[in-house]
């Protein structure tokens, strides 16, 4: 999630129907490992790995492969992952700092020379769950951007708080119902409005992706973007809303969140239920935002701003914050095979072959991000 943790980027909005991957669970016998997990469609069926024993990485289990076996490796241009990696750089875990001076001077190369350099300094890596499955689910988030005001009234009246005093990691705080109703919460959270908002449900996507861009008008007058960044949630658990709305009957909860505001404008009554039914809360704080800072999206969990279409979130006791990770996933939203960057998580992110896509900024972003939801395989790219 932002930083979309989720710790940007707290959930995805498919996460709204349900789809989490589930953990990880402790490796099996050698024996009971399958040699040929079944492929996803349009993908090749693994080739045989260069002879290198197996990792154990957290919650994963990584198999040595061939080069040959990444799809799409000879055609990917590679100069945005460049850009990504070289901001993962800024904060790079201990086995890839060794290799940040080399990436940077690689920054003005041609993509075959990018590629070369990946061959000789990087070992491929087959990402499968404990199990032996080298098949997940790909989903995708992204940063959405909303006109909102300095002060409360003539329609914007939804707040957006910065964390309140206090407000301890891992210690559950208020719900969202006792946020709303009770004096004690309101009187810690007054005075720690960022800005106000006119719509609740745009509020709760906000909070979903964790991270967004605000059109904000200031209390003169003038107007300017600013960017409102993940810093903390009440660590209550997530509920999905439109499973809540299935729950009630509701058929028609799609494309999010129009079907959901349209069901709002017809039962404005029942609108403090539907946001209730998810007692989780997010917090956020206000960045400045540059004009370079405008390219990139929201800092991930890894600590460095996003890039979008080629940072993803992942489960960090699968894949370590800053690996540089070949994507393959076909589907009807999107047919992706590509170099990538783990640079976030997010609560939704479980498991070893589990990825969230960064679509990027904006409503067409969104669109994307709303539509992906199809399998996926992925290898980590490790240094020799």
């Amino acid at each position: 999630m932002t930083v979309f943790s989720r710790a940007t980027h707290t959930a995805t909005i498919i996460a709204f129907v349900g789809l989490l991957a589930s953990c990880a669970t402790a490796p099996p016998p050698p024996s009971a490992v399958p040699s040929a997990p079944p492929p996803v469609a349009g993908v090749p069926r693994p080739a045989e790995g260069p002879g290198l024993p197996p990792r154990t990485q957290g919650k994963s289990r990584w198999v040595p492969v061939a080069w040959s076996e990444l799809p799409g490796f000879e055609s990917d241009t590679l100069f945005e992952a460049w850009n990504a990696w070289l901001k993962s750089c800024e904060r790079p875990g201990p086995a890839f700092a060794p290799l940040c001076g080399e990436v940077r001077r690689l920054s003005i190369a041609s993509p075959d020379e990018q590629r070369a350099w990946m061959v000789s300094r990087l070992q491929p890596y087959r990402v499968e769950s404990p199990q032996g499955g080298a098949e997940g689910l790909l989903t995708s988030y992204y940063e959405p951007v909303f006109k909102a005001s300095r002060q409360s009234g003539n329609g914007y009246n939804v707040p957006l708080y910065q964390a309140p005093a206090g407000l301890a990691s891992r210690k559950p705080w208020y719900t969202r119902q006792e946020i709303d109703t009770l004096p004690e919460a309101q009187a810690a959270l007054r005075g720690r409005e960022i800005a106000f908002m006119a719509d609740a449900i745009d509020v709760l996507m906000l909070h979903i992706q964790g991270s967004g861009r605000l059109q904000l008008t200031e209390a003169d007058g003038s107007q300017r973007t600013v960017r409102v960044a993940f810093a903390g949630s009440n660590e209550r658990p997530y509920r999905s809303v439109n499973q809540w709305l299935l729950e009630q009957g509701v058929t028609r909860i799609n494309p999010w969140p129009d079907a959901t505001k349209a069901w709002v404008a017809q039962n404005p009554q029942r609108l403090p239920q539907l946001l209730w039914s998810n007692p989780r809360y997010i917090f956020f704080r206000e960045e400045a935002l540059s004009e370079q800072d405008a390219s990139y999206g929201p800092r991930g969990a890894q600590g460095v701003a996003l890039t979008p279409g080629r940072s993803i979130a992942v489960d960090r006791e699968s894949i370590p914050y800053g690996t540089p990770v070949w994507l393959a996933s076909r589907g009807p939203a999107a047919d992706l095979q590509k170099l990538v960057m783990a640079q976030d998580t997010g609560s939704a992110i479980v498991g070893a072959v589990r990825a969230d896509y960064f679509a990027g900024t904006g409503a067409e972003a969104g669109l994307l991000a709303a539509r992906v939801n199809q399998p996926l395989r992925l290898w980590a790219l490790w240094p020799k």
